[in-house]
């Protein structure tokens, strides 16, 4: 089976919130119904993150057929995962814990394990509307890996 790998970055809040969605949800209908299988690789670090996942999980109830896995990767442990274990897996379908990020210092945790998503991606998904901040810099990070960017904030798809 050939997995699909798909990750989400963006500004911790988003502009044009339900324009952003309405692309987001045609192009989760595409890769649902098009690919053998996808996994998607999401954070749930601001309002693109849980804008993402939430369109992810009502497009695999609409479309999916058993081919998807929605995967929250932590940059490391976090006391709200922690306290919170089961409502997180009740939600997501994996919960993965960064190796790479949980061992680097604690202030650049989140863009080390953000790199480590891209690495795994075929396709990075992205909601960049300014040319700065963490979400930017992952971007920036994506196209020199070659890597095929989706960004929702452009007009053209």
């Amino acid at each position: 089976m050939e997995i699909y790998t798909v990750s989400f970055f963006g500004h911790r809040l988003v502009e044009r919130a339900s324009e952003i969605e309405v692309r987001l949800e045609i192009l989760l209908h595409d890769l649902i119904t098009q690919k053998e299988y996808v996994e998607f690789l999401i954070g749930r670090d601001g309002e693109f993150d849980l804008l993402a996942a939430s369109s992810i999980r009502r497009a695999v109830k609409q479309y999916g057929c058993g081919n998807t896995s929605l995967i929250l990767v932590l940059p490391y442990m976090k006391a709200e995962y922690r306290d919170n274990e089961q409502s997180y897996l009740s939600y997501y379908d994996e919960v993965e814990i960064c190796s790479e990020s949980s061992n680097a210092h604690y202030k650049s945790a989140i863009q080390v394990r953000n790199w480590c998503m891209v690495d795994r991606s075929d396709l990075v998904v992205c909601c960049i509307q300014h040319n700065s901040g963490g979400a930017y810099k992952t971007v920036q990070y994506a196209i020199k890996q070659g890597k095929q960017v989706r960004n929702l904030a452009d007009c053209q798809l």
